[in-house]
């Protein structure tokens, strides 16, 4: 007997809404029934999460209080857009050691949306869930960016 998985905005939805640890697993088997999305047509401003895995990278963005991206040419990419403890919203060019910039690159035998920090071998790679919704993926040496073997798993939401 074969077993089928629910469709992928109802996996979407229980990932999302998952109030405990969520498997790695489950990520990487969502990641990969979703459409890819060209660098082009994701830019504008996103609000950010970051699944709830136990990854290292969830406690850095806490800490930071990570609000999410703002992609504003594809040139001109802010990977880290942090709310300062006055509300306001800003680049924190610190954490990751400058921008970035928005490319098609290839992950997992697909070319998709990808976010290239300009000061370290990071990848965020975007896929699209709906017309406002993405999930990304942080790709890198593994050193910089793999847990116990997964990567770091968010999602953005247009504002």
């Amino acid at each position: 007997m074969t077993h089928t998985l629910p469709p992928v905005r109802e996996r979407w939805r229980a990932l999302r809404t998952a109030p405990g640890p969520v498997d790695p697993d489950a990520l990487d088997a969502l990641w990969a029934d979703l459409d890819v999305v060209d660098a082009s047509a994701i830019l504008g401003s996103w609000k950010g999460f970051a699944f709830s895995t136990g990854h290292p990278i969830e406690q850095v963005l806490a800490r930071s209080h990570w609000h999410g991206k703002q992609f504003t040419a594809l040139d001109n990419a802010q990977p880290l857009i942090c709310r300062a403890p006055d509300g306001s919203l800003y680049s924190d060019t610190t954490a990751g050691r400058g921008e970035a910039s928005l490319w098609n690159i290839e992950f997992r035998g697909e070319v998709t949306a990808t976010m290239v920090y300009d000061g370290m071998a990071v990848f965020d790679h975007f896929k699209r869930v709906d017309e406002s919704t993405l999930m990304g993926v942080m790709n890198g040496k593994a050193s910089t960016v793999s847990a116990g073997g997964h990567l770091f798993y968010f999602a953005l939401e247009q504002e």
